[in-house]
């Protein structure tokens, strides 16, 4: 189960990678273009940890699926961005997409 705490940490830790670059302005900023080095850094270790346990086409579809969904939401939550209908759908579609790849337990087509 640790793995799964690595993947969320691999998550939460990209997420505010992104934040810190919005936040950079380019990297104008000193303190936030710092954090985006760090915050992405501890992402990729933790992500790293992750995949001892799980399978790289899973890991790396939800950190990056669920890391779009969350980024998307900062974006209109926090930054103000607009909502609109395709963003919606769009992230819907990504949402289903990374369950779906967590839910196939058929055989592989190779093998």
């Amino acid at each position: 189960m640790l793995h799964w705490f690595f993947l969320a940490a691999a998550i939460l830790l990209e997420v505010a990678g992104t934040m810190s670059m919005k936040l950079s302005d380019g990297f104008t900023r000193l303190i936030p273009s710092i954090m985006l080095f760090v915050f992405y850094a501890a992402s990729f270790t933790a992500l790293t940890f992750s995949l001892k346990k799980i399978d790289l086409s899973i890991a790396y579809t939800v950190w990056a699926g669920v890391g779009t969904a969350l980024v998307v939401l900062v974006g209109i939550l926090y930054f103000r961005e607009p909502i609109t209908i395709m963003k919606s759908v769009s992230i819907c579609l990504i949402i289903m997409g990374v369950v779906g790849l967590h839910l196939d337990k058929t055989a592989p087509l190779a093998g």
